[in-house]
């Protein structure tokens, strides 16, 4: 899973609100949640793979705090989709535009009429 995948799930974005404060247990980031000790395991597990948050043990307890590195390169990923999308045209651009496409498709129509006649008289004067 990666990052993006590790981000959809409501609980682990929870998760990873508070690993933002500081580094947490399992057991301290379990308490108060609806879901079971294991299953906050299991999510923890995968914000691991997905190389969001980092883990020591300290003992017998384990410790996840989040990995800001991992998750600046998913904030960068997302601006930049926004950085570079063009200004949408509205207005007299707008009209402009739909002017040209308008003229140029009306030229091309004219030349393509012109080439089929001449091609019609072409023939014409080859079967005379």
């Amino acid at each position: 899973m990666d990052a993006f995948g590790a981000l959809a799930d409501p609980v682990r974005r929870s998760l990873l609100s508070e690993l933002a404060t500081s580094p947490r247990r399992v057991v301290d980031l379990a308490a108060g949640r609806e879901i079971s000790r294991p299953a906050v395991s299991k999510h923890l597990r995968l914000l691991l793979d997905a190389g969001v948050v980092t883990v020591t043990d300290r003992g017998r307890e384990r410790v996840y705090a989040l990995d800001r590195e991992a998750l600046n390169a998913v904030t960068t990923y997302v601006a930049s989709l926004t950085a570079t999308r063009p200004a949408p045209l509205t207005g007299p651009a707008l009209d402009a535009l739909d002017t040209e496409v308008r003229r140029t498709t009306r030229e091309r129509r004219t030349a393509a009429a012109g080439t089929d006649l001449q091609h019609q008289h072409d023939r014409k004067e080859e079967t005379a």
